[in-house]
Protein backbone atom coordinates (compact mmCIF):
# COMPACT_ATOMS: atom_id res chain seq x y z
CA UNK A 1 0.00 0.00 0.00
CA UNK A 2 1.28 3.46 -0.88
CA UNK A 3 2.25 5.85 1.84
CA UNK A 4 -0.54 8.07 3.05
CA UNK A 5 -0.04 11.75 2.30
CA UNK A 6 0.16 14.19 5.18
CA UNK A 7 -0.85 17.81 5.57
CA UNK A 8 -0.17 20.30 8.30
CA UNK A 9 -2.55 20.23 11.25
CA UNK A 10 -5.65 22.31 10.63
CA UNK A 11 -7.93 23.97 13.09
CA UNK A 12 -10.85 21.62 13.65
CA UNK A 13 -14.25 22.70 14.91
CA UNK A 14 -15.32 20.05 17.43
CA UNK A 15 -19.01 20.21 18.27
CA UNK A 16 -20.46 18.53 21.36
CA UNK A 17 -23.56 16.70 20.09
CA UNK A 18 -25.08 16.88 23.58
CA UNK A 19 -25.14 20.67 23.61
CA UNK A 20 -27.86 22.67 21.92
CA UNK A 21 -27.44 26.29 20.92
CA UNK A 22 -29.09 28.52 23.48
CA UNK A 23 -30.87 31.69 22.37
CA UNK A 24 -28.59 34.72 22.43
CA UNK A 25 -29.87 38.13 23.40
CA UNK A 26 -29.82 40.61 20.54
CA UNK A 27 -27.37 42.95 22.30
CA UNK A 28 -24.80 40.15 22.48
CA UNK A 29 -24.91 39.23 18.80
CA UNK A 30 -22.06 40.34 16.56
CA UNK A 31 -22.84 41.15 12.92
CA UNK A 32 -21.32 37.79 11.96
CA UNK A 33 -23.60 36.06 14.49
CA UNK A 34 -26.61 37.83 13.01
CA UNK A 35 -25.62 36.81 9.48
CA UNK A 36 -25.14 33.19 10.55
CA UNK A 37 -28.43 33.17 12.45
CA UNK A 38 -30.24 34.60 9.43
CA UNK A 39 -28.80 31.97 7.08
CA UNK A 40 -29.59 29.19 9.57
CA UNK A 41 -33.19 30.41 9.94
CA UNK A 42 -33.70 30.61 6.18
CA UNK A 43 -32.23 27.17 5.58
CA UNK A 44 -34.18 25.60 8.43
CA UNK A 45 -37.38 27.03 6.96
CA UNK A 46 -36.42 25.43 3.63
CA UNK A 47 -35.62 22.14 5.39
CA UNK A 48 -39.06 22.17 6.99
CA UNK A 49 -40.78 22.75 3.65
CA UNK A 50 -38.83 20.22 1.59
CA UNK A 51 -37.74 17.58 4.11
CA UNK A 52 -40.21 17.99 6.97
CA UNK A 53 -37.43 18.67 9.50
CA UNK A 54 -37.98 20.67 12.67
CA UNK A 55 -34.36 21.29 13.69
CA UNK A 56 -30.80 20.83 12.52
CA UNK A 57 -28.64 18.14 14.07
CA UNK A 58 -25.20 19.04 15.48
CA UNK A 59 -22.80 20.17 12.77
CA UNK A 60 -25.38 20.42 9.99
CA UNK A 61 -25.98 24.17 10.17
CA UNK A 62 -22.25 24.97 10.08
CA UNK A 63 -21.61 22.60 7.18
CA UNK A 64 -24.53 24.06 5.21
CA UNK A 65 -23.31 27.61 5.89
CA UNK A 66 -19.85 26.64 4.65
CA UNK A 67 -21.29 25.17 1.45
CA UNK A 68 -23.32 28.30 0.74
CA UNK A 69 -20.23 30.44 1.40
CA UNK A 70 -18.10 28.35 -0.96
CA UNK A 71 -15.79 27.05 1.78
CA UNK A 72 -14.09 23.67 1.29
CA UNK A 73 -15.23 21.46 4.17
CA UNK A 74 -14.54 18.06 5.69
CA UNK A 75 -17.43 17.01 7.94
CA UNK A 76 -16.86 14.06 10.26
CA UNK A 77 -20.27 13.01 11.56
CA UNK A 78 -21.46 9.64 12.90
CA UNK A 79 -23.70 7.36 10.88
CA UNK A 80 -27.26 8.58 11.24
CA UNK A 81 -26.21 12.16 12.02
CA UNK A 82 -27.62 13.55 8.78
CA UNK A 83 -24.53 14.02 6.62
CA UNK A 84 -26.49 13.91 3.36
CA UNK A 85 -28.59 16.95 4.30
CA UNK A 86 -25.38 19.01 4.31
CA UNK A 87 -25.42 18.96 0.51
CA UNK A 88 -29.01 18.04 -0.33
CA UNK A 89 -30.43 21.16 1.31
CA UNK A 90 -28.02 23.77 -0.13
CA UNK A 91 -28.36 22.08 -3.54
CA UNK A 92 -31.82 23.65 -3.66
CA UNK A 93 -30.19 27.09 -3.54
CA UNK A 94 -27.08 26.58 -5.65
CA UNK A 95 -27.01 27.71 -9.27
CA UNK A 96 -25.54 24.63 -10.86
CA UNK A 97 -25.04 20.90 -10.46
CA UNK A 98 -24.25 19.34 -7.10
CA UNK A 99 -21.99 16.45 -8.13
CA UNK A 100 -21.88 13.65 -5.55
CA UNK A 101 -19.18 10.96 -5.74
CA UNK A 102 -20.44 7.83 -4.02
CA UNK A 103 -18.69 4.46 -3.57
CA UNK A 104 -21.64 2.08 -3.88
CA UNK A 105 -24.31 1.81 -6.55
CA UNK A 106 -26.85 0.59 -3.98
CA UNK A 107 -26.23 3.70 -1.87
CA UNK A 108 -26.54 5.96 -4.91
CA UNK A 109 -29.82 4.36 -5.95
CA UNK A 110 -31.26 4.58 -2.44
CA UNK A 111 -30.47 8.28 -2.11
CA UNK A 112 -31.58 9.00 -5.68
CA UNK A 113 -34.95 7.30 -5.17
CA UNK A 114 -35.60 9.06 -1.85
CA UNK A 115 -34.86 12.49 -3.33
CA UNK A 116 -36.98 11.73 -6.38
CA UNK A 117 -39.91 10.90 -4.09
CA UNK A 118 -39.43 14.33 -2.49
CA UNK A 119 -39.74 15.97 -5.88
CA UNK A 120 -36.12 17.05 -6.13
CA UNK A 121 -34.15 17.29 -9.37
CA UNK A 122 -31.80 14.30 -9.18
CA UNK A 123 -30.05 11.85 -11.49
CA UNK A 124 -27.48 9.09 -11.25
CA UNK A 125 -24.93 7.68 -13.66
CA UNK A 126 -23.80 4.13 -12.97
CA UNK A 127 -23.31 0.78 -14.67
CA UNK A 128 -26.87 -0.42 -13.97
CA UNK A 129 -28.43 2.09 -16.38
CA UNK A 130 -29.55 1.00 -19.82
CA UNK A 131 -28.04 2.92 -22.77
CA UNK A 132 -31.32 4.83 -23.11
CA UNK A 133 -31.37 5.72 -19.40
CA UNK A 134 -27.76 6.86 -19.54
CA UNK A 135 -28.42 9.08 -22.54
CA UNK A 136 -31.42 10.58 -20.74
CA UNK A 137 -29.26 11.34 -17.68
CA UNK A 138 -26.55 12.95 -19.82
CA UNK A 139 -29.17 14.99 -21.65
CA UNK A 140 -30.54 16.16 -18.30
CA UNK A 141 -27.06 17.30 -17.29
CA UNK A 142 -26.69 19.16 -20.58
CA UNK A 143 -29.77 21.22 -19.76
CA UNK A 144 -27.62 23.04 -17.18
CA UNK A 145 -30.47 23.27 -14.67
CA UNK A 146 -29.62 22.86 -10.97
CA UNK A 147 -29.78 19.25 -9.82
CA UNK A 148 -28.01 16.61 -7.74
CA UNK A 149 -26.03 14.11 -9.81
CA UNK A 150 -24.66 10.89 -8.28
CA UNK A 151 -21.61 9.28 -9.90
CA UNK A 152 -18.94 6.74 -8.99
CA UNK A 153 -15.25 7.75 -8.90
CA UNK A 154 -14.63 5.45 -11.86
CA UNK A 155 -17.26 7.24 -13.95
CA UNK A 156 -15.71 10.56 -13.01
CA UNK A 157 -12.35 9.26 -14.20
CA UNK A 158 -13.72 8.49 -17.68
CA UNK A 159 -12.25 11.14 -20.05
CA UNK A 160 -15.43 11.22 -22.16
CA UNK A 161 -17.60 11.88 -19.12
CA UNK A 162 -15.11 14.47 -17.86
CA UNK A 163 -15.35 16.27 -21.21
CA UNK A 164 -19.14 16.21 -20.92
CA UNK A 165 -18.94 17.79 -17.47
CA UNK A 166 -16.81 20.64 -18.80
CA UNK A 167 -19.95 22.01 -20.43
CA UNK A 168 -21.80 21.92 -17.10
CA UNK A 169 -21.48 24.32 -14.18
CA UNK A 170 -20.61 22.20 -11.14
CA UNK A 171 -21.58 24.34 -8.16
CA UNK A 172 -20.52 21.83 -5.47
CA UNK A 173 -18.30 18.74 -5.53
CA UNK A 174 -19.29 16.24 -2.83
CA UNK A 175 -17.37 13.14 -1.77
CA UNK A 176 -19.64 10.86 0.24
CA UNK A 177 -17.95 8.24 2.44
CA UNK A 178 -14.72 10.20 1.97
CA UNK A 179 -12.67 7.77 4.08
CA UNK A 180 -12.73 5.52 0.98
CA UNK A 181 -10.17 7.90 -0.57
CA UNK A 182 -7.61 6.76 1.98
CA UNK A 183 -8.80 3.21 2.65
CA UNK A 184 -9.51 2.16 -0.95
CA UNK A 185 -7.75 4.68 -3.19
CA UNK A 186 -4.23 3.37 -2.54
CA UNK A 187 -5.27 -0.18 -3.35
CA UNK A 188 -8.17 -1.59 -5.38
CA UNK A 189 -10.02 1.63 -6.34
CA UNK A 190 -7.28 3.97 -7.60
CA UNK A 191 -9.89 6.22 -9.23
CA UNK A 192 -10.34 7.77 -5.79
CA UNK A 193 -6.84 9.24 -6.02
CA UNK A 194 -7.86 11.18 -9.11
CA UNK A 195 -10.61 13.18 -7.41
CA UNK A 196 -8.35 16.13 -6.62
CA UNK A 197 -7.43 16.49 -10.29
CA UNK A 198 -11.09 16.10 -11.23
CA UNK A 199 -11.96 19.06 -9.02
CA UNK A 200 -9.37 21.20 -10.79
CA UNK A 201 -10.61 20.07 -14.21
CA UNK A 202 -14.10 21.23 -13.21
CA UNK A 203 -12.85 24.78 -12.47
CA UNK A 204 -12.32 24.08 -8.75
CA UNK A 205 -15.84 24.21 -7.31
CA UNK A 206 -16.17 24.14 -3.50
CA UNK A 207 -15.65 20.65 -2.06
CA UNK A 208 -17.62 18.97 0.71
CA UNK A 209 -16.16 15.68 1.98
CA UNK A 210 -18.35 13.61 4.30
CA UNK A 211 -17.42 10.64 6.46
CA UNK A 212 -18.40 8.95 9.69
CA UNK A 213 -14.86 7.97 10.55
CA UNK A 214 -11.54 9.71 9.98
CA UNK A 215 -8.60 9.08 12.32
CA UNK A 216 -5.88 11.76 12.03
CA UNK A 217 -3.92 10.03 9.24
CA UNK A 218 -7.06 9.34 7.23
CA UNK A 219 -8.23 12.92 7.72
CA UNK A 220 -4.88 14.24 6.50
CA UNK A 221 -4.96 11.93 3.49
CA UNK A 222 -8.48 13.03 2.53
CA UNK A 223 -7.46 16.69 2.67
CA UNK A 224 -4.24 16.05 0.75
CA UNK A 225 -5.80 13.94 -2.00
CA UNK A 226 -8.62 16.43 -2.52
CA UNK A 227 -6.05 19.25 -2.53
CA UNK A 228 -7.83 21.38 0.07
CA UNK A 229 -5.25 22.15 2.77
CA UNK A 230 -7.22 25.16 4.05
CA UNK A 231 -10.51 23.32 4.44
CA UNK A 232 -12.81 23.84 7.39
CA UNK A 233 -12.94 20.60 9.41
CA UNK A 234 -16.11 19.90 11.38
CA UNK A 235 -15.93 17.02 13.85
CA UNK A 236 -18.95 16.42 16.04
CA UNK A 237 -17.30 13.46 17.75
CA UNK A 238 -18.19 9.79 17.86
CA UNK A 239 -18.84 9.55 21.59
CA UNK A 240 -22.42 8.53 22.35
CA UNK A 241 -22.84 9.12 26.11
CA UNK A 242 -26.50 8.13 25.86
CA UNK A 243 -25.48 4.57 24.94
CA UNK A 244 -24.64 2.03 27.61
CA UNK A 245 -22.99 -1.34 27.01
CA UNK A 246 -23.49 -4.30 29.33
CA UNK A 247 -21.70 -7.64 29.16
CA UNK A 248 -23.87 -10.53 30.27
CA UNK A 249 -22.16 -13.79 31.09
CA UNK A 250 -24.01 -16.63 29.35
Amino acid sequence: MAAIAEVEDLETVVIDPELEAAPIEGDELTSSDRDDASVDAQMLALAKRRFGLEAFRPGQALAIRNVLAGIDTLAIMPTGAGKSLCYQLPALELQGVTLVVSPLIALMKDQHDKLEQLGMEVLRLDSTLTPREEQAALARLAEKRPCIAYVTPERLGDPRFRDHLKTVRVALFVVDEAHCISQWGHDFRPAYLGLGEAVKALNSPPVLALTATAPPKVKDDILAQLQMPQASVIDIGLDRPNLRYHVIKA
